[in-house]
This record gives structure tokens, C-alpha cells and sequence, in this order.
């Protein structure tokens, strides 16, 4: 049975870790100095909204004992291994330097749709690889929760350039949202491809016009032939798609709200008030107005259209 890892939170159970734990929002409100503490955002916007907050179930020491039990034929025994609170850690130092992997307040959280939803629950007798899990509310007893972080649903801690898997261990393998943060895309497709069994089946997700994004660092986007690339070369690619979750206005959302946040109080509001037909206006006629000259420029790097870079080689 899946254990949930969250739970609705109340004025009598809230504790300031857990909810900011799970609440993005209100973690970025407090970064940017717009709300004081976690408190304060539940007051104003998570009792009225049904917020959650993590929850330490007590199944999940059972749970997770239990899905090693089933994962130990298949770890390597050529790669390091440390055990901590039950999770095998294979990031060593070596790993972590090679990854480039810093410490970061941000929190990765992704809900499943129900694609991948149906991909867990028809491998229910057998193992699924999420490879780059983040923090997940509900723990699959048959999902290998695979990160750089160990968070409460965290099986496993490693690398996707470097999985600690043996050839063919896994009946499918989960990949969403992850490949923009590793530094080699291609090497963690190739394992992931390696690890699979003849079989089965890859449900990947990756952005294409979404904004900069770290965690801690964000390094590629791809197009539908960029992701379709990765794998060619090692699955059988069936379809690219665009789901709901991933649609265009998404990406019109996340950049606008971006941007709106980002400006001055009166550029904010005459920005709000601008219509789709002005902001199609040829782009150098606008770059001198204001709503573009008062985007900070860590704002704009995060929704840059492109940037430029200059090097030199080093004198020998």
C-alpha cells in the first residue's frame, strides 16, 4: 500500500519545517523577504487553502526495509557504499565533486500524472526507478526513489551519470523533470537505458522554453528532437508529446510571473496592466521601457531568450 508523506495541515499541528518542507511558494515568499516565516503564510494563505505539511509516517522504516530487501540483488558491488537511516548512499566525495552537487535550500516536488501513475501500478510486482525522485508525499513500496538529496522518500542517493544499478534491474524507469540539472544529459540517458529490462519502458519529461531553474544548477533544455536524441540511440523512441502539465501557457505563466514580481512596485503595476497586444510589439522597441530596463539582471538571466559567453584559452 502506498504510505502519504504529507498531511493536511492545521493551526494545532503546523510545525514550521515540515510545512515549509512541502510549500515552495511560501519558501520563495520568505526568501524574497515578502513574508517573515512559514507561520505567516500558512495565516494568510494555508488554512484557507488546504495546505499540506510532511509527515513521518511511521510505516516508512518498515516500508523502506522491506524495498531494499527486494533492490540488494540488483545494486552494484563495484561501487562505494554507505547505509544511513536505511538509504544506501553511494554519492562519495569523488561523486559529489564530479556532479558538481552544492548544498541548496531549494526543494524538488513533482507530482505524478497519471501516465506514470499507470506505469507504477501495472509493475506493481516488480520495480520502478524514479531517477531523480525529488520529494514525493505519497512513497510506492515498488518505486526506487533515486536522488541527489535525502530527503524522507529518498531510497537511494547517487548520480544519474553514474547509476548504481546492475544492466536490466528495472521493469520501468521514471525520468521527470531531472535531465535539465545533470551536467551529462547523454551519460545519464545511457544509464538509464542500461539499467532497464529488455522491455521496458522510459517515461521521460523534459522542458523545452521553461525559465532557468536551479537544483542546484540548471544546465540543458532540449527541444523534442534534443530529448528524442538522448535515446535514440539505446530505446526505441515511440512519441515526443506536450501533456497538460507541460502545455505552452506554462511557460507564458512562469515567465510573466517571474518578471511582474521582479520589478518595482509602480513598473509592477503598469506591467500588470499591459495587454498581449503590447507586449507583441516588435522586442527592440520595448527593451528601453521601463518594464525591461527595471528587470534585475539575475531575473533576466533566469528568462533570457539567449545569452552570450567569452572565454579565452590560457596562456602556456
Amino acid at each position: 500500500m502506498p504510505l502519504d508523506l504529507v498531511v493536511p495541515v492545521t493551526a494545532a499541528n503546523f510545525d514550521e519545517a515540515r510545512y515549509l518542507a512541502v510549500n515552495a511558494d511560501a519558501r520563495a515568499a520568505i526568501a524574497s523577504g515578502r513574508l517573515g516565516s512559514g507561520r505567516e503564510h500558512f495565516s494568510r494563505f494555508g488554512g484557507p487553502g488546504g495546505r499540506l505539511m510532511a509527515y513521518a509516517n511511521p510505516d516508512l522504516p518498515r516500508a523502506r526495509a522491506d524495498k531494499i530487501t527486494r533492490l540488494q540483488p540488483f545494486l552494484r558491488t563495484d561501487m562505494a557504499c554507505t547505509w544511513d537511516e536505511g538509504r544506501a548512499d553511494f554519492l562519495t566525495p569523488e561523486l559529489r565533486a564530479n556532479a558538481r552537487i552544492a548544498a541548496t535550500e531549494a526543494v524538488s516536488s513533482n507530482g505524478y500524472d497519471p501516465t506514470a501513475l499507470d506505469l507504477i501500478a501495472r509493475h506493481a510486482d516488480g520495480l520502478v526507478l524514479d531517477c531523480g525522485a525529488g520529494y514525493r508525499s505519497t512513497y510506492y513500496e515498488n518505486v526506487v526513489n533515486y536522488e541527489i538529496v535525502a530527503y524522507p522518500s529518498t531510497d537511494v542517493l547517487g548520480v544519474g551519470e553514474a547509476l548504481p544499478f546492475r544492466d536490466g534491474s528495472f521493469d520501468a524507469v521514471l525520468s521527470i523533470a531531472v535531465l535539465e540539472h545533470v551536467r551529462d544529459p547523454f551519460a545519464c540517458a545511457a544509464e538509464i537505458a542500461r539499467v532497464l529490462k529488455p522491455g521496458g519502458r522510459l517515461y521521460c519529461g523534459m522542458p523545452f522554453l521553461q525559465p532557468y531553474h536551479g537544483y542546484p544548477h540548471h544546465y540543458f533544455n532540449a527541444t523534442p528532437q534534443g530529448v528524442r536524441r538522448l535515446f535514440e540511440d539505446h530505446l526505441v523512441v515511440e512519441d515526443v508529446r506536450v501533456i497538460d502539465s507541460m502545455h505552452p501557457v506554462w511557460a507564458l505563466h512562469w515567465i510573466l510571473a517571474v518578471w511582474a514580481e521582479a520589478l518595482p512596485p509602480e513598473t509592477r503595476k503598469a506591467f500588470r496592466k499591459m495587454t498581449v497586444a503590447d507586449l507583441m510589439r516588435a522586442p527592440m522597441e520595448q527593451v528601453g521601457q521601463p518594464f525591461c530596463r527595471h528587470l534585475p539582471p539575475d531575473k533576466q538571466l533566469e528568462l533570457a531568450c539567449a545569452t552570450v559567453l567569452t572565454a579565452h584559452k590560457p596562456e602556456i
